[in-house]
């Protein structure tokens, strides 16, 4: 795979970073998830591909353990506030001066300056912060956070992978490792370039909600139909806009022109009443092979049933048959092969991974007697 014999250390936190080292651990990267000792179980629902190993941080010993770990590596990844990871002596200055090949990725919602560094905050915080969220949501409405996903998964763990292979490639020229300061305010502005960059063309002069895609347009929506399900529409273009009318059987020649903002409203009720005449089923045929940009909405239960998402694959169950997406894109000589086992349990891999690193038996045992790690492959395999 494309990341094979790249060894990540990621400091267990919640969803952005277990999200980046999911997406490492998918491409071929040994990643190693370490978590703290004496906690019954993990919450990372991302550890597709992960060991664990538990260490005890607040232990001298663990935390010189710990570092032996981070400077054997080529990637540690960690989420804590600002200041944290130095406090513990095992900030990116100390682990990069031993070793000068590593990378050190740090994933925070404000980044590692500024008033809010140390600042507590989740996704809708950093969103707002980022501007976005001042454009999302319905005409007349407040502000609307679409799940956690634009801060949190967008701009704070895909844009941290990538920026821990963008320095990876880097390293192939410089031999040098770097420090890697991921924002989620800044990642969740950087994925919204294109509403910045298209204010000048006019995109956005209208208030929320009332403009062509953020659900103002009767043709960008979504709408529901006579079992209770719904349809999505992007009929933007004017070739698929007429297939669109086609599809719903009706005349342009009797409507109002598409553009005309102060039409809008009218054209969406025209809509909704004929989107409410057929079921999902009947409207997904009508429109199925056509360019009038028309499909279903479906629910997680759906996706992998749906014919187009068959044939290539794109939704897989673990082996304890729970569905969940494929690794993307698709590397057409070394894609992704994602483990398919079950996520590790707290300390599932310590004596494995250590020995790994050069510790013997009897080192490990002196580690587990003095509750500097735990071991619970035993505890992980009943």
């Amino acid at each position: 795979m494309a990341l094979t014999g790249i060894r990540v250390i990621e400091l267990a936190g919640l969803a952005p970073a277990p999200f980046c080292g999911m997406i490492l651990a998918d491409f071929g990267a040994k990643v190693i998830r370490v978590d703290r000792t004496k906690v019954p179980m993990s919450v990372d629902t991302q550890a597709r591909g992960k060991r664990s190993v538990a260490i005890n941080l607040k232990n001298t010993e663990g935390i010189a353990l710990l570092r032996k770990l981070c400077v054997q590596s080529d990637v540690v990844l960690e989420p804590y506030r600002k200041g944290v990871m130095e406090k513990l002596g095992l900030g990116p200055r100390e682990l990069l001066k031993e070793n000068p090949r590593l990378i050190y990725a740090r994933l925070t919602g404000y980044g590692q300056s500024g008033s809010y560094a140390t600042a507590a905050g989740h996704d809708i915080n950093y969103l707002a912060l980022s501007g976005l969220l001042s454009r999302l949501g319905r005409s007349g409405e407040k502000p609307y956070a679409p799940l956690n996903l634009l801060a949190d998964f967008g701009g704070g763990g895909l844009t941290c992978t990538l920026g821990i292979v963008l320095a990876l490639l880097e390293r192939t020229k410089s031999g040098k490792g770097q420090i890697i300061d991921a924002s989620m305010v800044e990642g969740a502005a950087y994925m919204g370039s294109f509403v910045w960059k298209s204010r000048s063309i006019g995109l956005w002069n209208r208030p929320r909600g009332e403009n062509m895609l953020d659900s103002g347009a009767p043709f960008y929506d979504t709408y529901q139909t006579s079992d209770g399900k719904y349809m999505a529409v992007g009929a933007i273009e004017p070739q698929f806009y007429r297939q669109l009318l086609k599809g719903l059987e009706l005349d342009a020649g009797e409507l109002p022109p598409q553009m005309s903002f102060s039409d809008w409203p009218e054209l969406r009720q025209i809509f909704t009443e004929r989107f409410s005449s057929k079921s999902q089923a009947e409207w997904s045929k009508i429109f199925d092979g056509t360019d009038a940009c028309v499909t279903p909405v479906l629910l997680f239960d759906q996706v992998s049933s749906h014919p187009h998402n068959q044939e290539r694959g794109s939704f897989m169950k673990d082996s304890s048959g729970e569905e969940s997406p494929r690794p993307a894109p698709v590397l057409s000589r070394t894609p992704a092969e994602p483990c398919l086992t079950s996520d590790p349990a707290i300390g599932e891999h310590t004596a494995e991974v250590l020995q790994e690193f050069g510790f013997t038996s009897a080192q490990i045992d002196q580690m587990v007697a003095g509750g500097v790690i735990e071991c619970n492959a035993i505890k992980a395999k009943l």
